[in-house]
């Protein structure tokens, strides 16, 4: 399996996102049925390189986030129109 370090964030909303995209992290959501919502900040370079294998969409994936692993899927990413950038991602929990 593949693994994903992420850091918690707070904050939200278009500003904080678009500093976050600038510092070359970008943000992220994992959340579940009947489980708690947890925002992330994660780094674009890695996970740029880890989408372009299959295994980044089809197989589940360990998430670290603050010395918790959690083993998720990605939910749906989203790309900018014309750059070669990654906007956000929702992760599911498994």
């Amino acid at each position: 399996m593949l693994e994903i370090k992420a850091e918690k964030r707070i904050e939200k909303g278009k500003s904080f996102s678009r500093r976050l995209r600038i510092n070359n992290k970008f943000p992220g959501v994992l959340y579940g049925v009947n489980k708690n919502i947890m925002l992330l900040t994660l780094d674009h370079n890695i996970i740029f390189n880890l989408q372009k294998k299959i295994e980044f969409y089809k197989e589940n994936l360990f998430l670290l986030v603050e010395n918790h692993k959690y083993i998720v899927k990605v939910q749906a990413v989203q790309r900018h129109p014309f750059k070669l950038k990654l906007l956000h991602i929702d992760f599911l929990y498994i």
